[in-house]
């Protein structure tokens, strides 16, 4: 994979990348990223997990003049949840150039959203209906774009908002630079490709398969009120080398790390919250072994190339396959083996059949262990030591010792002790954290897109609803996962921890 300093990106930019942690480009970025900064129009087809938010994102914003006043770069959205992580993105990855991005979706009180367009964003992230809406209103002038992407062109096919794309096309700037993202390739974007692109290089990525036999993926379906024992169990019976703990909020984090710390464990977090100095001492205390376990939010982890991890824990379960993919990705590496556990609510098991979709896997269930479970880890994790010491062979010095203490004590009873002394028993510490809320679905049935379309947006004027009733709303009611069949159909056997 290349290096982002490799691909032409600007300095400014780069700070924003390194800021955020990225190091490496997956090779969707790495192909894309040149093609865009050289202006020519471009289809990526590629599936979820590939890294395109951050493929068309860096070469949007290098591009963008933070002196120009007005709008210069536009991103269309079938969702008003991608359109809300679309733009989270690039405001941290414009955060060196000052590029101000602002979302526009449906659902959103309209006199607010005109309100932050007369601050003249420099990039619009929206959904089509509400888009459409304000360039009828008269309320966003798309005269200075320059760039514009088409995000999931298949899903808004899908969605029925084919001919409101084609209308803020035709609103756009003639010299502008079109970028179009979509898994599938069906006739309709085609058409869309030849009326509205010039000669688009075609960028094709297989979906990044993460899932190689060297990462073992499990689940464990928990409680969220016992998810801490539970983790902290597995960490007594696996003792993993080098393990990363992902949650899904910054105060997860912090709440998480503080946790293991006061359980006897050497962990430390990052999120975004934290300096770049900060965040720059704690990978380096992971990455020679001060401490053992990282706590990370997605973003804070995003591009990380650590070798020698041998867990990821996702302690919360990802906002989408996206997501889960880079997680477990963190694993495995080098070609060492890995393994990935995955903490799921009785309310979130259905999105195990989103996330072995994604990978093309199946993920194995595990049963919770029990206290009784991690003590014996513990001693087995002792008597490798024991194991290790005598296979050194350098034990001279203490054997005159060891000859005295036989002759008062059976063997058994002296190795015993030796034994309880070099185990950790597990600690019981009282904690508390936060419950996070379970992760909502977004169905992505035909009946669900059905009642997508139908969805009444209040706040929406009427002239961009003419057209169709399949533009009467273009969001799902927020959410953060994704969509996938209820049931999981795993085994009803659990995988044991004692393997």
């Amino acid at each position: 994979m290349a290096r982002f300093e490799d691909l032409g990106i600007s300095q400014d930019t780069m700070k924003s990348l390194k800021r955020m942690g990225f190091e490496e480009s997956t090779p969707i970025q790495a192909e894309t990223i040149p093609v865009a900064l050289s202006g020519k129009d471009l289809i990526g087809q590629a599936q979820t997990g590939t890294g395109k938010t951050a493929a068309f994102g860096i070469p949007l914003v290098d591009k963008i003049d933070p002196k120009i006043n007005g709008i210069q770069g536009i991103i269309i959205a079938p969702t008003r949840e991608l359109a809300i992580q679309v733009s989270e993105e690039l405001y941290k990855v414009g955060y060196g150039k000052r590029a101000q991005v602002l979302p526009i979706y449906g659902g959103q009180d309209i006199s607010r959203q005109i309100r932050s367009l007369k601050k003249n964003p420099h990039i619009i992230v929206g959904t089509p209906g509400r888009v459409l809406d304000h360039i009828n209103r008269k309320t966003m002038d798309l005269s200075k774009v320059h760039t514009v992407i088409l995000d999931e062109a298949d899903e808004m096919l899908n969605m029925g908002f084919i001919e409101d794309i084609e209308s803020i096309l035709s609103q756009t700037p003639s010299e502008r630079q079109t970028l179009l993202f979509s898994a599938t390739m069906p006739g309709p974007i085609r058409k869309i490709a030849d009326r509205f692109m010039k000669d688009p290089e075609v960028i094709k990525v297989k979906t990044k398969e993460m899932t190689v036999p060297l990462i073992d993926q499990f689940y464990i379906e928990v409680q969220e009120r016992n998810k801490f024992d539970t983790l902290t169990r597995i960490l007594d019976i696996q003792s993993p080398e080098l393990a990363i703990i992902f949650g899904r909020t910054k105060r997860r984090v912090d709440e998480l790390s503080d946790a293991l710390t006061q359980r006897g464990y050497t962990a430390e977090g990052i999120h975004g919250d934290l300096s770049q100095a900060k965040r720059i001492s704690v990978l380096k205390k992971f990455k020679d072994g001060s401490i053992d376990i990282l706590v990370a939010t997605d973003v804070a982890a995003r591009g990380l190339d650590i070798s020698g991890v041998t867990h990821v824990f996702n302690f919360d379960i990802p906002q989408d396959p996206e997501s889960y993919v880079h997680r477990i990705g963190r694993t495995g590496r080098a070609g060492k083996a890995g393994e990935a556990i995955t903490f799921i609510t009785p309310r979130e098991k259905s999105f195990l059949d989103i996330l072995e979709r994604t990978t093309r896997s199946k993920m194995e269930r595990m049963k919770p262990p029990s206290l009784d479970e991690a003590l014996e880890g513990q001693q087995k994790a002792a008597l490798d030591k024991i194991m290790a010491a005598i296979e050194s062979n350098n034990l001279q010095f203490y054997k005159r010792m060891a000859d005295q203490i036989l002759e008062e004590h059976d063997a058994s009873t002296v190795v015993a002790a030796v034994l309880k002394m070099l185990t950790k028993e597990p600690d019981t510490t009282p904690i508390k954290l936060t419950e996070e809320s379970p992760q909502q679905r977004r169905d992505r049935k035909p009946q669900d897109r059905d009642r997508r379309r139908n969805y009444k947006d209040s706040n929406a004027g009427g002239a961009a609803r003419k057209k169709s009733p399949a533009r009467q709303g273009q969001g799902r009611k927020p959410s953060g996962g994704t969509g996938g069949s209820t049931g999981s159909g795993k085994s009803s056997k659990p995988r044991s921890f004692n393997r």
